[in-house]
């Protein structure tokens, strides 16, 4: 084992700490499906698995916008302020079933409801985007807000809030109730 004096140490230990937060302060260019480009902190773009695996292929130091082809601007910038928001989240723990069973029962609540506040066009597309960005977070919490929608209604009313035509005749309806009878009595 090797001791180096104490200045070395010192030196070497605020190298790596220079290192660190280089790195956590680096740039990543994201370019939207209609050409808008922003500047993002890697921390935050990271948040993306989908954008985390380019930007390791590619490298942090390049200087090219990272084109994605099918996301607004407009939704961009919503994954951006909800990636900005929870950049410094805790990653679920990998025995999360049963917080996880819990957390679906609870409301959306806080920024998070707020941020969900918007038409019903704006929500499927950020569905689509953190689908397609693979931000499991922001997927299961837009996916939430629309499971809270639905939650309690009959399917002629979810028909009704998000307009969605019936093409069941009334036979069809009907067997299907028939094939489902166990979902009512739970």
């Amino acid at each position: 084992q090797i001791k180096l004096p104490n200045v070395c140490t010192q030196l070497l230990t605020s190298k790596m700490a220079a290192a660190a937060a280089a790195a956590d302060d680096t740039i990543v260019k994201i370019q939207s499906m209609d050409s808008k480009i922003f500047e993002v902190p890697a921390q935050v773009a990271k948040m993306s698995v989908t954008l985390k695996n380019l930007i390791e292929d590619l490298g942090e130091n390049v200087d090219t916008a990272i084109p994605i082809q099918n996301i607004s601007a407009a939704i961009l910038t919503k994954v951006i302020d909800y990636c900005t928001h929870h950049k410094d989240d805790e990653p679920p723990a990998a025995d999360e079933n049963a917080a996880i069973s819990d957390k679906r029962l609870e409301p959306v609540t806080g920024w998070d409801l707020d941020f969900c506040k918007v038409d019903q066009a704006t929500l499927f597309e950020m569905i689509l985007a953190a689908n397609y960005l693979d931000i499991k977070p922001m997927l299961d919490l837009t996916c939430k807000t629309v499971a809270e929608m639905i939650r309690g209604k009959t399917p002629e009313e979810i028909r009704k809030h998000f307009n969605i035509k019936n093409d069941f005749t009334p036979e069809e309806e009907e067997q299907v109730r028939r094939e489902n009878e166990w979902c009512e009595e739970a």
